[in-house]
C-alpha cells in the first residue's frame, strides 16, 4: 500500500490576497492526512480516548518546498513509523496535482493516560493497532 493519500482543495479562506495558502494551513492538512490515516486502524484522537489514552503532538517538523495555492488540488501522503518508545510518528509529504512536493513534515505523538501519565512502552490495544497500520504499509 504504502502511503496513505487524502486529498484536500485549497479553500479561498485559507490564501492571501496573492492566492498563496498560508503557511499554518499546511500543518492542519498534515492533521487531516494524519487522522484519516489513524481513523482508519483505531488510533484518532477519539478512538485512543476511547481506550483510555491521548496522544498529544511533542514534535513538528514541516519543510516548505513549494505555493500551495487557491483552489489547487492537494494530496496529503501519510505514513508512520515504528517507534523504540510509546509514541506514534507519522510522516508527511503534500503534493500538488502536476507532482511537484509543496511541503514534507513528520509529527510525535507521546502517549499519556487521561491523567497525562506518560507511558513507557506502548499498551497492547494501541500497539496492536499500530502493528496493522504499518502492516498495511509494506503488502
Amino acid at each position: 500500500m504504502g502511503a496513505h493519500e487524502t486529498s484536500v482543495t485549497v479553500r479561498f479562506n485559507e490564501v492571501d490576497t496573492y492566492g498563496v495558502a498560508w503557511h499554518g494551513h499546511y500543518v492542519a492538512w498534515m492533521e487531516v492526512g494524519r487522522n484519516d490515516l489513524a481513523h482508519r486502524f483505531g488510533l484518532d484522537a477519539a478512538q485512543l480516548a476511547d481506550l483510555g489514552y491521548l496522544a498529544p503532538v511533542v514534535e513538528l517538523e514541516l519543510k516548505y518546498r513549494r505555493p500551495a495555492r487557491y483552489h489547487e488540488e492537494l494530496r496529503i501522503q501519510t505514513t508512520a513509523r515504528r517507534c523504540e518508545t510509546a509514541t506514534l510518528e507519522f510522516s508527511c509529504r503534500i503534493v500538488a496535482a502536476d507532482g511537484s512536493l509543496c511541503a514534507a513534515g513528520r509529527t510525535v505523538h507521546a502517549l499519556t493516560d487521561r491523567d497525562g501519565l506518560l507511558q513507557y512502552r506502548l499498551p497492547a490495544p494501541v500497539a496492536e493497532r499500530l502493528e496493522r497500520l504499518l502492516a498495511s504499509q509494506e503488502g
